[in-house]
């Protein structure tokens, strides 16, 4: 619990998380209305209402990422290390105080566009009465507690925020996207990125709509592909804890 308490102590005592919060329920909240508000009818679904989704998580990890690198950037995690000589607990403490701060900022951002572009449209069909449109808007808390895991486990293993912040945001944003065009195996490929699971987790499932039309199947469940995304994710800190624990700080 003291470590907690610390860790959340250091994260909310600097300006970056703070402006960071700020920036991911604006862009999350803002550009899920601008798009509920302005799509034809068709296109009005709730799935719409979460557009800014993607943007948000990217500051999220932005958010993350800082958490950590931040630290060895001034050097005081040096401190920290010789003050709680359990750098695993030290780490894990951490991440469980980022990720549990993700995941309320995407509940909060989810539910505020939701119910802003439900407002704005008074649409039937922005009503949550199916399970796929309760894991489009609840959904995205617990896929931006599991990126801010990845972008931890970056941080802790490239220890410099430019280099960790390009590595998730480039990542994410493109080269799973360029992974799709490999020819005959890119679109395999794709359906075990892990971000593109987690869209699955927040997408699949729902009718066929002029929007998601295109879309491939994938491979998994929408739960199951919640639980890749959350694996790949643990199994990427893992990684990093073991790092930390052997090279110097």
């Amino acid at each position: 619990m003291t470590l907690l308490a610390i860790e959340r102590m250091k994260l909310f005592t600097t300006r970056s998380p703070w402006w960071c919060m700020f920036a991911a329920l604006l862009l999350t909240v803002g550009l899920g209305v601008l798009y509920a508000a302005t799509a034809p009818a068709e296109f009005t679904v709730v799935g719409a209402t979460q557009s800014g989704g993607q943007l948000g998580m990217m500051v999220i990890m932005v958010l993350a990422a800082l958490a950590v690198t931040t630290e060895y950037r001034f050097g005081t995690i040096k401190a920290t290390f010789q003050a709680v000589p359990n750098r695993t607990a030290v780490m894990l403490a951490k991440s469980g105080v980022v990720a549990a701060l993700a995941f309320v900022i995407g509940e909060i951002a989810a539910f505020l566009a939701w119910g802003v572009s439900y407002l704005i449209t008074g649409g039937e069909t922005l009503v949550l009465d199916a399970g796929h449109e309760w894991r489009n808007v609840a959904g995205l808390g617990l896929v931006y507690a599991g990126a801010a895991l990845y972008a931890l486990a970056v941080g802790m293993l490239v220890r410099q925020s430019a280099g960790a912040i390009s590595l998730v945001i480039v990542w994410a944003l493109l080269v799973e996207s360029l992974v799709g065009l490999l020819p005959r195996v890119g679109d395999d490929i794709f359906d075990w990125m892990p971000f593109a699971a987690a869209n699955q987790f927040l997408q699949g499932g729902a009718p066929q709509t002029p929007m998601t039309s295109q879309m491939p199947e994938a491979p998994i469940g929408p739960w199951a592909s919640l639980v890749y995304f959350l694996a790949v994710g643990v199994a990427l800190l893992v990684i990093a804890l073991i790092t930390v624990r052997k090279r110097d700080a």
